[in-house]
């Protein structure tokens, strides 16, 4: 049985806060970046960014930060528009009637 997602969220939060305290930062810091990047994916990915670039400051980690909460956005949008474009395709190619209306 594969844990929950709710689990391995849990599991990336507590990862993200050790990595930040690896690099000597209060556990504080980890949990207002943990808490701002939210999804499983967001925190693996800014923990590997803690733990392959081992960044010089805060300000560095914040940068980062919003830079993957960018990602997401555009990735969420991209998505949304695909669903949208989708959408209006099926709608132009379902079956009509001769008395149909374009």
């Amino acid at each position: 049985m594969s844990p929950q997602p709710d689990a391995m969220r849990e599991a990336a939060r507590a990862d993200l806060i050790a990595a930040i305290e690896e690099l000597g930062y209060p556990g504080e810091f980890g949990e207002v970046i943990a808490s701002q990047l939210g999804g499983e994916w967001s925190l693996r990915r800014m923990t590997s960014y803690l733990r392959g670039a081992n960044p010089h400051s805060p300000e560095e980690i914040a940068d980062e930060m919003l830079a993957i909460l960018q990602m997401r956005e555009r990735y969420v949008e991209q998505k949304i528009s695909e669903h949208a474009n989708a959408s209006i395709t099926a709608f132009y190619n379902r079956e009509r009637d001769e008395t149909d209306e374009l």
